[in-house]
């Protein structure tokens, strides 16, 4: 026997299609949502990606300031910029290992031009200041995006590095006064860098692993 098709059920029905319309506008919004949650999700790891290529700078940076000094016969501030180099390398590995520890690509970058000219001591001493203020700033940005995104592990992550700049910028603020207060005085800084800066720190044992192990 024939039946026929209830209304509702025709093909081109309108109470169908608006209910149709309806499921595709949910699905349509919800995977918008989630792609805007993926892209948000990303600005944290593009941000660190982008760190790791400033902190392999500023440890190229680093490099030619000591060189600089030492061929200014200055071997205590030669020293001490020859191991800030270094740190800042680990600092860089630090960044490459989290993200080989969270599945995430890891490359290594070029680097910017470094500057090996320079004029004085107080003009090494200055740009290495500005150097840390602005990757204080670079690490304030990462953290603050970590925490905007909800990644907790990414912020958590960051905390080492904001209290580690606290205390490179307020090194390199004092070494900045010594060098100026002590003028033409080389012997002086040198002394001071000996005494004050040249002293084995221990192993901090809440620092991040580093890939490839510390230098």
């Amino acid at each position: 026997m024939h039946r026929e098709r209830a209304p509702h059920l025709e093909k081109g029905d309108p109470v169908q299609l608006r209910q149709t319309s309806t499921l595709e506008c949910l699905k349509t919004s919800a995977i918008g949502a989630n792609l805007d949650l993926m892209t948000d999700e990303t600005k944290f790891h593009a941000l660190l990606r982008d760190q790791i290529r400033s902190e392999f700078t500023a440890s190229q940076q680093y490099t030619a300031i000591a060189v600089w000094l030492d061929d200014q016969d200055l071997p205590q501030l030669a020293a001490h910029f020859y191991a800030q180099a270094l740190e800042e390398r680990n600092h860089a590995m630090s960044m490459v290992q989290y993200m080989l520890d969270n599945d995430l690509q890891a490359t290594i970058p070029g680097i910017d031009e470094v500057k090996n000219d320079f004029s004085s001591v107080e003009d090494v001493v200055s740009l290495a200041l500005t150097q840390e203020k602005q990757v204080t700033e670079q690490i304030t940005t990462l953290a603050r995006t970590a925490r905007d995104e909800g990644d907790y592990l990414g912020e958590q992550f960051m905390q080492w590095f904001l209290k580690e700049q606290v205390e490179e910028v307020a090194s390199m603020t004092t070494l900045l006064t010594i060098v100026r207060r002590a003028g033409d005085d080389l012997f002086h800084i040198e002394d001071f860098v000996a005494r004050e800066l040249a002293r084995g720190e221990a192993a901090d044992a809440t620092a991040p692993a580093v890939a490839g192990g510390r230098v």
